[in-house]
């Protein structure tokens, strides 16, 4: 089987992951995982589907004829899946809303290696006020060499400057 990553955008409207699932269904595809999302009157997503070798050209074709409908497809051939090498946290971040704190958080992780392998985030009103505060969740895949001490030292310091709270906590 061959496995595809494919990356959707389109205008959100009734019946478009079921034009979606018929492209792929009706083509040999099989739906294996995805992520989606509404968001600001578009919906995107992620998703990986396999296919068998021979039918794959076929897929592509229909999943690109979906422009006709608005629907925006982008087809990636994945490799096989790599072996998570280090530990998986979690982290979750929560602050009153400002702009540069993904840039923050995300460049202090790339300086000791860290992989995003998950990024949720969004800005909702805080209880009791309406000032904005800005969340995240992410998964994070630490290299076996990083010791989790020293990173969470790190991300709490720039967690003061930033004021937001931060937890991270090791994934069974």
């Amino acid at each position: 089987m061959e496995h595809l990553v494919l990356t959707l955008i389109a205008p959100d409207q009734p019946g478009l992951v079921e034009r979606l699932s018929n492209a792929i269904a009706g083509n040999g595809g099989n739906w294996l995982e995805s992520r989606m999302s509404r968001m600001a009157g578009q919906f995107a997503g992620i998703l990986r589907v396999d296919v068998a070798p021979e039918q794959s050209q076929a897929l592509v074709a229909a999943l690109e004829a979906l422009d006709v409908h608005g629907i925006r497809v982008q087809v990636a051939t994945s490799g096989s899946p790599e072996p998570v090498a280090g530990r998986q946290i979690t982290l979750e971040l929560v602050g009153n809303d400002r702009p540069g704190i993904v840039r923050d958080i995300t460049r202090l992780l790339a300086e000791h290696r860290v992989n995003v392998e998950r990024l949720n985030t969004e800005v909702v009103p805080a209880p009791m006020s309406s000032e904005l505060l800005f969340q995240a969740q992410a998964r994070l895949a630490v290299p076996a060499d990083l010791p989790l001490d020293t990173l969470q030292q790190r991300l709490e310091a720039l967690a003061d400057d930033l004021m937001v709270e931060l937890k991270l906590q090791a994934e069974d």
